[in-house]
């Protein structure tokens, strides 16, 4: 799941997205754990995930890497029903993640059918590439993500001005296509396929986004309203 926008993240403690994100899960009271590598585990981020998961049906607990506390991280997060990945500076989460194994430990989890979700960052860190802003104030393409899913991804497209064309030319120059997400709307993967876009609120749109005969091509995808 990756969310463009929206959930516990943006305050809303009683998101359906959220809701939507622990409806995936194998188990009826999931045990989902936060990630918050993105901002460097900022204390109030992890405040917010707990207050909105504890309560909901499910079991939340949080992984510190800055502060770690955790000896066999892959025996913790394969224990894991759900992962939720906060948002913040994704090179940054890249680079931590790759030092401790966690990008290894989450292919893994993932393919043991752990649902792995997130917003901004965490939502675009599981692509090939995407477009972030954490090398400074003007967005830029990344060419190393996980690579879980195909392409690349953009999150914002609606609430920051540069994202779309920033994403668009990058696009036109030869960056990989991929997907883009507005506030409150989420793309739902199953393995590589897109399955679906869900979204929180009455408007919102998703978008794939490619090179089409030497053209940048947008192709709306209208989401699944969660009521």
């Amino acid at each position: 799941m990756a969310l463009g926008g929206g959930g516990f993240s943006n305050g809303d403690f009683a998101s359906k997205l959220d809701d939507f994100i622990l409806g995936l899960a194998r188990t009826p009271n999931p045990r989902i754990c936060f990630l918050g590598t993105a901002s460097g585990d900022a204390d109030s981020y992890a405040a917010s995930f707990y207050r909105a998961f504890s309560r909901r049906s499910c079991r939340p607990i949080d992984l510190l890497l800055f502060r770690r506390t955790v000896v066999d991280l892959e025996a913790f997060l394969m224990q894991q029903d759900v992962v939720y990945v906060g948002g913040g500076n994704t090179a940054n989460l890249l680079a931590v993640w790759r030092l401790h194994g966690i990008d290894r430990i989450l292919r893994q989890a993932w393919e043991a059918g752990t649902v792995l979700a997130g917003i901004s960052a965490g939502a675009i860190c599981w692509f090939e590439a995407c477009i972030t802003d954490s090398f400074g104030l003007e967005l830029a393409g990344l060419g190393d993500g996980l690579g879980l899913l195909p392409g690349s991804a953009c999150p914002h497209y609606d609430s920051e001005a540069r994202r779309r064309p920033v994403y668009r030319e990058l696009v036109s120059q030869g960056f990989p296509g991929g997907y883009a997400a507005e506030e409150d709307v989420a793309l739902h993967f199953a393995g590589r396929e897109l399955v679906e876009a869900v979204s929180s609120s009455a408007s919102g749109l998703a978008y794939q986004v490619r090179l089409d005969g030497g053209a940048v091509a947008e192709t709306p995808i209208t989401p699944r309203r969660l009521t």
